[in-house]
């Protein structure tokens, strides 16, 4: 029979019994940073996580909506149907042309503007006197620029062909066909014009 020495066994027990102890303490520690670890980190990442997705894109801006034009309207419709080429829409225009300078006969002022009134398909009426006239007229356009060139070309144009007396451009209205109406409608418009034709001041 082995004989131990007395203290060696409490030797071995003490340090098998640290060991154990030591061991079972560091899982202790380890179980405990770690959960501690958790419940730090566990409400910051949830609440960062739900900061991220409570936030939309573009949640924090306002954005405000422009009706189409009627060009672009067009320009839809055309590609839905499969076409490929711009659409421009043509729009009435009501032109009112003022024109002055020397003197002239009023017999042939009247004759050269019943000229230009059956040369401008458009011609609506027009007024006039030995010095000034004013033309009235609808005209079909992209848009006022064209109108407006248009306009400024005519009398310049139709001088030799119609006769017209070397006047120079004094005056140029043109507004589309819903705001002429509407004036008319709010009485403020321009003086209703007599009849078609050339007609005197």
């Amino acid at each position: 029979m082995r004989r131990v020495r007395p203290g060696v066994a409490a030797a071995r027990g003490s340090t098998g019994g640290t060991g154990s102890t030591s061991s079972a303490s560091s899982r202790t520690a380890a179980g405990t940073a770690g959960s501690s670890a958790s419940r730090t980190a566990g409400p910051a990442s949830s609440r960062a996580a739900g900061s991220s997705a409570s936030r939309a894109p573009g949640e924090e801006r306002a954005l405000t909506s422009v009706a189409a034009g009627e060009r672009y309207r067009a320009q839809e419709a055309a590609d839905a149907k499969g076409g490929q080429q711009p659409v421009e829409v043509a729009r009435l225009w009501h032109v009112t042309l003022s024109v002055s300078g020397e003197e002239a006969p009023p017999n042939e002022v009247r004759r050269a503007l019943e000229q230009l009134a059956h040369d401008h398909p458009f011609l609506l009426t027009s007024r006039y006197a030995g010095d000034h006239a004013e033309i009235r007229y609808w005209e079909e356009a992209r848009d006022l620029h064209d109108a407006a060139a248009v306009a400024l070309r005519l009398w310049g144009e139709h001088r030799q062909t119609a006769g017209l007396p070397p006047w120079e451009i004094v005056g140029l209205e043109v507004i589309d066909r819903q705001t002429y109406h509407q004036r008319i409608a709010e009485g403020y418009g321009p003086a209703l014009a007599p009849p078609v034709g050339v007609h005197p001041y």
